[in-house]
């Protein structure tokens, strides 16, 4: 019993002494100096235009793209005005730019990367690829193929004729499983 006690106490000084500080995790963006690219929509579906954005090249950035890894090839990025649809008002300003995901490319999340020309800083985004967009809901539709045909048809006389036949046997059914209840037999 005083092993496990031991080993759940160590665990749980080790997790407050990360969430104290004491062993923070280093940032991966800081160390490989791999800046945010914006991607909007994240969530595409094959067809669909993705717009990039972002404020990491400098005031009058410029980038060059490569979303090759979903089958779009190259894009540019170039500044925008202040102001503009998406701009951030960041002092350092916005470079942006897009490209249209292919018609065949596959679900599944890939990265989109952009260079800046002043520099050449190295900037990454994802983007996931869907086979059904979240925006647009897909309700089934339709009829089930069960073989016997629907509830409400195009002649409302069969359907009452259905539904008083089935009255008919519920009933009959019922005052036979009365009748052998009683032993009067059939």
């Amino acid at each position: 019993m005083r092993p496990t006690a031991r080993l759940l106490t160590g665990g749980a000084l080790a997790v407050v002494a990360v969430a104290a500080g004491g062993l923070a995790a280093p940032s991966h963006a800081a160390d490989t100096g791999v800046a945010e690219l914006e991607v909007r929509p994240v969530g595409v579906v094959p067809g669909e235009r993705v717009s990039v954005r972002t404020t990491a090249c400098g005031p009058d950035g410029k980038a060059a793209g490569d979303a090759g890894a979903v089958g779009a090839g190259r894009f540019t990025l170039t500044p925008e005005a202040p102001g503009a649809s998406g701009a951030s008002g960041a002092p350092g300003g916005t470079a942006g730019g897009g490209f249209r995901v292919p018609p065949s490319a596959y679900p599944g999340t890939y990265e989109i990367v952009a260079r800046c020309s002043d520099g050449g800083r190295r900037l990454t985004g994802d983007l996931v690829v869907t086979l059904a967009s979240a925006r647009r809901s897909a309700h089934p539709h339709g009829s089930v193929k069960t073989g016997v045909g629907g509830a409400v048809g195009r002649d409302p006389v069969q359907t009452a004729a259905g539904v008083a036949a089935l009255a008919v046997a519920a009933a009959g059914g019922t005052w036979l499983l009365h009748r052998r209840a009683r032993g009067d037999g059939i």
